[in-house]
């Protein structure tokens, strides 16, 4: 059994949550003892949305899953910052100050190109054979090296302060909880991402994916399983 499965990603679950739920079910439907399920690119338990597991043999072109363009619809918070860069960490407030619309659109427009980003400390990254956050969460120093990333553009579709509500379309490697923070120095009011869905893999998108609901209630998983070109962009 080879291939792709599309799912789309409740809240609260870890992307590892997933994977097992997914080899579980393909366990007792096709009687494989280790049957192989990985995934292209993690998504936050906070966020919600596409993740691409690789079954099989395409676990070996992981990699290649990795490197593709993605696609999201964010909310930020302005006004305050967060020691994760979202919900789950520390917030304080930094200003009362509410940016006008055309402050907002140049923010947005400011961090739109190629640049250094600088990844959160409480992220997935190694150091040292460690993740990141799991030395920040041991009180430890965690010395990250920034990455190149590009952003392609950044819409806003609604700005409500404090709530300013996004879509963005970013390469492989960009953490929008960085992005977040980025626009909030930009504006001078500290921000942090509230809110994330990921809509979109390369060309793949969520709104053909399943639900972790819908792997539970198959009776034949195989029907959700496809073939895709190594060379996907």
């Amino acid at each position: 059994m080879n291939g792709i499965l599309l799912i789309d990603k409740p809240k609260n679950w870890t992307s590892f949550d997933v994977v097992a739920k997914t080899r579980g079910v393909i366990r007792r439907q096709t009687g494989l003892k280790k049957p192989k399920v990985g995934h292209a690119g993690t998504l936050d338990p906070m966020a919600t949305g596409l993740l691409v597991l690789l079954i099989g043999t395409y676990c070996k072109q992981a990699q290649q899953f990795l490197e593709l363009d993605k696609a999201y619809q964010a909310t930020l918070m302005l006004g305050a910052t967060s020691t994760t860069g979202d919900t789950e960490g520390a917030i304080s407030r930094v200003s009362d100050n509410q940016p006008s619309n055309s402050n907002v659109e140049q923010a947005c427009k400011n961090v739109v190109g190629t640049y250094e980003q600088m990844p959160p400390i409480y992220s997935a990254k190694k150091v040292d054979g460690k993740r990141a956050y799991q030395l920040a969460r041991e009180g430890k120093s965690v010395a990250l090296e920034p990455k190149q990333v590009t952003v392609y553009d950044v819409t806003i579709t609604r700005y409500m302060y404090p709530e300013l509500h996004i879509m963005t379309t970013v390469s492989s490697g960009t953490y929008l909880r960085s992005l977040a923070v980025d626009i909030g120095n930009s504006l001078k009011t500290g921000a942090y991402l509230a809110d994330l869905r990921r809509t979109r893999i390369g060309n793949f998108q969520v709104t053909d994916a399943i639900t972790v609901d819908d792997i539970a209630l198959t009776d034949d998983i195989t029907k959700h399983i496809r073939q895709a070109a190594i060379d996907i962009t």
